[in-house]
């Protein structure tokens, strides 16, 4: 059941099937911290919301940070999120005699890898409840109000790419070197789409934008190879539209991944100039052409004698100018300087067959990543 819904975006926007499915996944147990821009937009245009909840009454918990500091922001939500947890416990081993001994360790050594260990350990924390209800002490009471921190929540940091890849990006690093079990989503438009058309560190070379009218001359910042480089962080580049069971693979991968992760979901704009009833046929084109390959990087395959670095995507078929001819922000530049175009054009393409050709290296290297001491049992 999708917990996203009538969000008021752009039709045919790019970026909100990728939250649909995230709360057909994980929404009755998942923690948004959303940078600003047009997710927080449609997101949060109070008084109405089309952040949803199910007949339980449970649904994600979304709230909205600056363009700045919104990678922090998630961060704070994962460690509040653990030492509720860490709090939890070590109230309810306090209240084992009156609560049962094994229902208190059940609880506590549950596994929830998945929605169904999940959904056991809810109704085990209903069976706590149910016991805290007889009892009348201030340490039920404390239990009674943080209990429902032993069930796990799902955290997602979730923005643009003007956030994730200019503005925002040390505290995006910040948080990839953290190690921290947090997911983080980005929505790749490659312009910053809410502000008016900025060009951005995402924006692809020879596209124009709004205020950016002579076509990008630098190549697009690769976000998701900077991540790969820390060599423990889950990275993802998906396009719904291309491949909806990688998407799929993608965000269930990184949500059971226990360290930090990233996912990059290209999302088809108004701002590029296409018919968006057609967004789905622009995202295949966009990986048929190598404009936007697919993969998947998964740190726990190093040590599975398997290699980390999965391409998902075939070997492209058509040129870049054959799928850049069919957008605005990169037509226009041909219409308005055609040298300039030809240039960026023959310049974009090479740089699409270089990392076409580097990420098929990458799938064939079998990298051991090494892995961190083990951590020290804090008491609980």
């Amino acid at each position: 059941e999708p917990l996203f819904e009538y969000s008021g975006a752009c039709a045919g926007c790019g970026e909100t099937p990728y939250l649909k499915l995230l709360t057909q996944l994980y929404g009755d147990r998942l923690l948004v911290a959303n940078a600003t821009g047009c997710s927080s937009i449609y997101g949060g245009n109070l008084p109405t919301t089309p952040w949803s909840q199910n007949a339980q009454g449970r649904g994600p918990a979304w709230s909205n940070s600056l363009f700045e500091d919104n990678a922090e922001f998630g961060l704070g939500m994962r460690l509040a999120v653990d030492q509720q947890r860490q709090f939890a416990t070590v109230a309810l081993r306090q209240m084992a005699g009156e609560l049962g001994a094994d229902l208190v360790k059940a609880v506590i050594d549950a596994p929830q890898d998945n929605e169904e260990q999940v959904n056991q350990q809810r109704e085990r924390v209903c069976q706590i409840r149910e016991h805290l209800k007889q009892v009348t002490t201030a340490e039920a009471r404390l239990l009674e109000s943080t209990i429902d921190a032993l069930v796990d929540r799902s955290v997602w940091i979730i923005g643009g790419d003007g956030w994730a890849y200019d503005i925002g990006f040390g505290g995006v690093d910040h948080v990839l070197a953290s190690g921290q079990n947090v997911n983080i989503l980005v929505l790749d438009t490659q312009v910053y789409s809410n502000t008016g058309g900025q060009a951005s560190k995402a924006t692809p070379l020879g596209a124009i934008a709004k205020f950016a009218t002579g076509g990008k001359t630098a190549r697009r910042k690769d976000l998701g190879l900077l991540a790969v480089d820390y060599g423990n962080v889950y990275v993802a580049q998906i396009a719904m539209g291309a491949h909806p069971l990688q998407t799929l693979k993608a965000l269930r991968e990184a949500e059971s991944y226990p360290g930090t992760s990233l996912i990059i979901a290209y999302s088809p704009c108004i701002a590029h100039g296409i018919d968006m009833s057609k967004m789905i046929g622009r995202q295949k084109d966009a990986t048929g052409s190598g404009f936007w390959p697919l993969y998947r990087y998964d740190p726990r395959n190093a040590h599975e004698g398997d290699r980390p670095f999965k391409l998902d995507s075939r070997r492209p078929k058509q040129t870049f100018q054959e799928f850049a001819m069919g957008e605005a922000r990169f037509a226009a530049l041909q219409r308005s300087n055609p040298q300039a175009a030809e240039k960026l054009f023959k310049r974009a393409q090479q740089e699409i067959d270089d990392r076409w050709h580097y990420y098929e290296q990458m799938a064939g290297v079998e990298r051991e990543i090494s892995t961190t001491e083990e951590e020290e049992e804090q008491p609980v």
